[in-house]
């Protein structure tokens, strides 16, 4: 729909001149307004007609109608438009000297008081809200992807560090017990610095201040584990509890299973499965502690900030031993399942991992 004198791009409206009414819309009634929607299409600007505003002038014989594009950047309330349409149009239709011209000319008067309507100042308000809220985010977008790229560099030369540390102390381990075996001696292995506790038994016939030290140690339930630092204080609970749990020490590979197989974090009192170095970033950032290969090496080597990565950790739900237990009222060194089992605990979290 295409103005006789215009551009169709020179304004939102298009004026259609010619041709005699649809059937049915009746040839003798002057004068006479017609809203219609019309089929949303395409348009030779790219723009879409939403509605199609006509009058039929019984002396001159044709149809007189104008298709209203979107409207949202002219005016924002539609139905003023199309009532100003019907006003100019219904002007123009009953003028004994309408022509090709005058509706278009009336339509170009419209358009320029459509243009001095003031946009309610809700409407501005919320737009330049919307507009900030938009560069906001594309701002935070870009730092986020950013540090990401840096965090990325920064965990990778942190993991090939820890690589290069563990496989140098496997190295003076292994020359320390051949140069004594060499020297006709024996190697004795530094004290130990990390413990590893499981729960083994319920709570049948249990005496209070046992039932106390192990919600102390987080163990609250059956299978549940724990890491523990080697001190007086938690010896000390671990003799009073020691017919209930089994404890030893994990060496690297039974830290790293634990942790990244089973490993749950503690954010906000939930417990947030450590699927994402963000995560352990967010609860430890502060203590320079950003991925999972940070955490493992703060707690097999018992750094300075253990007990913040120890708390961070949620106690391990682990299932039963493959194979069970064989005499869980016993004693390790009877034959049994309780106690301190040294190294050998490193077995018993293969088969409950």
């Amino acid at each position: 729909m295409t103005p006789p004198d215009g551009n169709p791009g020179s304004s939102p409206y298009a004026l259609e001149l010619g041709g005699r009414p649809a059937q049915g819309r009746g040839e003798s009634r002057t004068a006479l307004l017609r809203f219609r929607p019309a089929r949303v299409k395409p348009v030779e600007n790219g723009e879409d007609v939403k509605y199609v505003v006509g009058n039929w002038h019984e002396e001159k014989q044709f149809w007189i109608s104008m298709a209203v594009r979107s409207p949202s950047q002219t005016l924002a309330n539609k139905t003023s438009l199309l009532n100003r349409a019907s006003h100019f149009l219904s002007a123009a239709a009953s003028s004994s000297h309408c022509s090709a011209s005058s509706p278009t000319k009336a339509l170009d008067e419209m358009a320029s008081e459509a243009a001095k309507v003031v946009v309610p100042e809700s409407v501005l308000r919320k737009r330049k809200r919307e507009e900030l809220w938009a560069a906001a985010g594309k701002e935070k977008a870009v730092a986020e992807k950013k540090k990401a790229i840096e965090s990325r560099k920064i965990i990778f030369s942190r993991a090939k560090q820890y690589a290069e540390e563990y496989e140098a102390q496997e190295k003076e381990l292994v020359q320390l017990k051949r140069e004594a075996r060499m020297k006709g001696g024996f190697y004795v292995s530094p004290e130990e610095k990390l413990l590893f506790v499981v729960r083994i038994r319920g709570i049948n016939a249990m005496h209070p201040k046992t039932r106390k030290i192990l919600q102390l140690l987080r163990l609250r339930q059956i299978f549940n584990g724990v890491f523990l630092k080697v001190n007086k204080a938690t010896i000390n609970m671990l003799r009073r509890v020691e017919p209930y749990v089994a404890y030893g020490y994990p060496n690297l590979k039974s830290v790293r299973e634990l942790i990244y197989k089973r490993g749950y974090g503690k954010l906000n009192k939930q417990r947030i499965p450590l699927t994402n170095n963000k995560v352990i970033e967010e609860g430890l950032g502060k203590h320079d502690i950003i991925c999972i290969e940070d955490l493992v090496h703060e707690v097999m080597t018992v750094g300075p900030h253990f007990k913040e990565a120890n708390n961070f950790l949620w106690p391990f739900k682990l299932k039963a031993p493959l194979g069970g237990l064989k005499k869980k009222r016993n004693h390790y060194v009877e034959g049994g399942d309780a106690g301190n089992r040294e190294n050998y605990i490193n077995e018993l979290i293969k088969r409950m991992n």
